[in-house]
């Protein structure tokens, strides 16, 4: 009797056992197939029956974080869970889990002591320890993390015994992508698919190493696209990405796509608004902003923020700078810092410059656009946006000093730069400003005449009686920068001849010298009526009271 009620025991606990062994692979599978909600729920239900199980308590945490609108909260939220259970004899898992949410935080050196104290108490040989520290490194979608660690541990994973696991090898390829190896990455997923050719993932992870090289591998990448839908058509991650990619060129295929995605997803709030997306993809503005309402009323508590972003892009497109301002404030106000990009600020900007009065906050949305932008030639469009605004409205010293920012930000500032700068100055009326702005690009461009030119009319007008001569240097340096060719310096030779006609008439009382002058302009050209008349004024008889005027200041 006693051994009966034994065996009972012993088959019971082989079936709690196998139960429970299912329900971890039926969380995983979900979060395979990016079902995190679907997996989040599997995992609490686990980890609630019982609280010590270092793998569900893992993946829990991992359904947290995986998804893509992950946010401050939900990392600070697995981070406790994690924490809460280090305590755990068997905690390695879980000790990697917390070394991810340190990669997340930039806590490199943290995370790789998680890393390797894991490693160490496990002997270097646990599959599930070290595919998990290759994923945690190696995911190219992530900036976080050390690619070339990733592949060791990878590597070593695949050295032992009875090894056989296509995630590790999937893993492998990401962690070389990530590693810009592109062979390699190539050969890993191949080998993935060598152990089972229905690993969708494979084939998926081949489509996005192709297309991450660009349009031109279209044919390409749709077949390995194809080929993972084919083995498992259940794969919703393939049809979020052909969404993605088609909804840009090809409405018709992203909407069929999108219907597939969704079919084979957890319904949640994010749902609704990729329909009012599709909307506005397809050119369906008003339309795409009532639907992005009904979104937000479903959920008024707590609206999905991208649903203000995209009123605010559909506002735009409708030329409706006023309600696409409200609608981009309600988005930065609702939105994770973390998810706001450059894009966003300028976008917000422009229409901010759109309606006067704005420019001075316009002009801090720019600057953040600026920081958090890691390209030149980016920052560079973004600062001359709010440079253009002001130049277009006649407010040439705010301009100017726009165009100073591209000044500093440029490596290597271009002629037009420093000149442009430099102009916006002059035409503001800040002339001293303008010399000092001149003289930068006249450094730089030593063979250039245009810059001194400049300098010579920015100081005329500030010694508008030439009593000081300021201007004298910068035009003698023009004339003779511009006899390399008279014909295209014509108008800085002019200004310079004229200017010292003007000078030696009226400031020296040197005719001879003012009329030397007046005969290069006329050389140059016969036809000034200006030169003419100073040529008379000068030559006329001494009872003229004509003498020639101090010329014309631009």
């Amino acid at each position: 009797m006693n051994k009966l009620k034994i065996g009972l025991i012993v088959i019971a606990l082989l079936v709690l056992n196998t139960a429970f062994a299912q329900t971890i692979e039926l969380g995983k599978q979900q979060v395979y197939y990016e079902r995190y909600k679907s997996a989040k729920e599997t995992f609490q239900k686990l980890v609630a029956a019982n609280p010590n199980d270092d793998v569900a308590i893992y993946w829990l945490g991992q359904s947290m974080i995986l998804p893509d609108d992950v946010t401050s909260k939900d990392i600070a939220a697995a981070k406790a869970l994690y924490q809460s259970k280090l305590a755990l004899p068997n905690n390695f898992l879980i000790m990697v889990g917390i070394g991810q949410i340190e990669l997340m935080e930039g806590k490199m050196q943290d995370a790789r002591s998680r890393f390797e104290t894991a490693v160490s108490l496990t002997a270097g040989k646990n599959l599930a320890v070290l595919n998990a520290i290759g994923f945690a490194n190696g995911n190219p979608d992530s900036k976080n993390g050390d690619a070339a660690y990733a592949i060791e541990k990878l590597k070593q994973a695949t050295q032992l015994k009875k090894f056989n696991d296509p995630e590790v090898l999937v893993n492998l390829g990401d962690a070389y992508r990530k590693n810009m190896d592109g062979g390699n990455a190539d050969q890993s997923y191949k080998a993935a698919l060598t152990l089972n050719p229905n690993y969708a993932r494979a084939n998926y992870r081949l489509g996005k190493l192709y297309q991450s090289q660009g349009r031109g591998q279209e044919s390409i990448f749709m077949e390995f696209y194809d080929k993972a839908i084919a083995s498992d058509p259940a794969f919703a991650p393939v049809y979020s990405t052909l969404f993605n990619y088609f909804y840009e060129t090809n409405v018709t295929r992203a909407a069929a796509y999108f219907e597939k995605w969704q079919s084979n997803s957890d319904v949640d709030y994010k749902t609704c608004y990729y329909r009012a997306a599709l909307k506005y993809a397809q050119g369906y503005f008003m339309e795409a902003i009532t639907k992005s309402d009904e979104c937000i009323n479903e959920n008024k508590d707590n609206p999905y923020p991208n649903l203000f972003g995209l009123k605010a892009n559909a506002y735009n497109r409708l030329k409706d700078s006023v309600h696409a301002v409200e609608s981009y404030a309600e988005y930065f106000k609702r939105q994770s810092p973390e998810k706001i990009t450059s894009g966003d600020y300028v976008e917000y900007a422009k229409n901010l410059l759109k309606i006067p009065g704005n420019e001075a906050q316009a002009g801090l949305i720019i600057d953040k656009a600026v920081s958090m932008d890691s390209i030149e030639s980016n920052k560079v469009q973004y600062l001359k946006t709010v440079a253009q605004a002001y130049e277009s409205r006649k407010r040439f010293i705010e301009a100017a000093d726009w165009y100073n920012k591209i000044v500093a930000l440029k490596k290597n500032p271009s002629k037009f730069d420093l000149n442009t700068t430099a102009f916006n100055y002059y035409k503001g009326g800040d002339y001293q400003k303008s010399i000092v702005a001149f003289t930068a690009s006249a450094n730089k461009f030593t063979d250039d005449p245009y810059a001194y030119n400049m300098i010579g009319k920015a100081s005329w007008a500030i010694d508008t009686t030439m009593e000081q001569g300021l201007a004298n240097a910068a035009f003698e340096k023009t004339i003779q920068l511009s006899m390399v060719d008279s014909v295209k310096y014509k108008p800085q030779l002019m200004t310079a001849y004229k200017y010292f006609v003007a000078f030696f008439a009226n400031i020296k009382k040197d005719k001879d010298m003012a009329l030397s002058y007046v005969e290069k302009a006329l050389a140059l050209d016969p036809n000034d009526a200006e030169a003419k008349m100073y040529k008379e004024a000068i030559t006329a008889k001494p009872t003229t009271t004509t003498k020639p005027k101090e010329g014309k200041k631009p």
